[in-house]
């Protein structure tokens, strides 16, 4: 399979390190100078390429770059793609890093946000987990405990393809639902960064409250780094995380 993937950060770097791993043809770009992007392409296994080759004659278009960063995207951009490329959104909005989108501040949902901007449907995936999951929580399949995460979106079939993928990077899949319904597994619930398996994490998606998911987003990231001196560990974050919702079934 053809894969492409804007941005090669913690999260888009590590999709497709893992992509390349299990046999795919992986192209990415960044906003790096070209002699910069070939070297972060040499350190994944990937191509380097220029955004606009990226988006033609790739079966599956990864989007993992900061929300705000939309806007700076070509309008038009997305009209070299074939109309039957999967566009999978991996970001989270956060007000302090992305500035004052008031859409999604009203409360529409991120990638439904994502969607409209770019003008092509999405599919929502690879956002409810923290770097360090996705890069080091992988397991086999049929593994016990194996972390799972949720997906969403508004086409059956691609969600299927991208399933496959999230399955060959070592994790279990939840279908949250539609597009719409992708609100669930964003910051702020209780299905966002907290590792969770698939009966557990059917359950958080279940628990999470639209209504009051931005204010634990926002009041969370202050409460986790205003007292400390120090980066929280990996481990720490994502007890934190499970702690903010006692329902959470690894809250305790």
């Amino acid at each position: 399979m053809k894969i492409g993937i804007i941005g090669t950060g913690a999260i888009g770097g590590t999709i497709a390190r893992k992509m390349v791993a299990v046999g795919h043809q992986v192209f990415v770009t960044n906003s790096a100078e070209f002699a910069e992007l070939e070297k972060r392409a040499y350190e994944l296994g990937a191509l380097p390429s220029s955004l606009e080759d990226l988006v033609k004659g790739k079966d599956v278009v990864i989007l993992s770059v900061p929300t705000i960063a939309i806007h700076g995207m070509s309008k038009t951009l997305f009209d070299l793609m074939p109309q039957d490329t999967i566009i999978v959104d991996t970001s989270n909005y956060y007000p302090f890093r992305d500035a004052d989108i008031e859409e999604i501040k009203n409360g529409k949902a991120e990638s439904m946000w994502v969607a409209e901007q770019i003008g092509r449907p999405v599919i929502k995936a690879f956002n409810n987990l923290l770097a360090e999951s996705l890069a080091s929580g992988g397991t086999p399949k049929g593994a016990p405990g194996r972390i799972a995460m949720a997906i969403s979106g508004d086409d059956p079939k691609a969600k299927e393809i991208i399933s496959g993928l999230i399955n060959q990077a070592g994790f279990d899949v939840v279908d949250a639902g539609d597009l719409e319904s992708s609100w669930r597994h964003q910051p702020g619930t209780p299905a966002y960064c907290t590792e969770l398996n698939v009966s557990d994490l059917k359950q958080a998606l279940n628990d999470g409250v639209r209504e009051v998911a931005a204010q634990i987003r926002d009041s969370a990231v202050i409460k986790l780094f205003a007292e400390r001196t120090t980066q929280p560990s990996h481990e720490e974050i994502v007890e934190f995380n499970r702690s903010l919702f006692p329902k959470n079934p690894k809250s305790e």
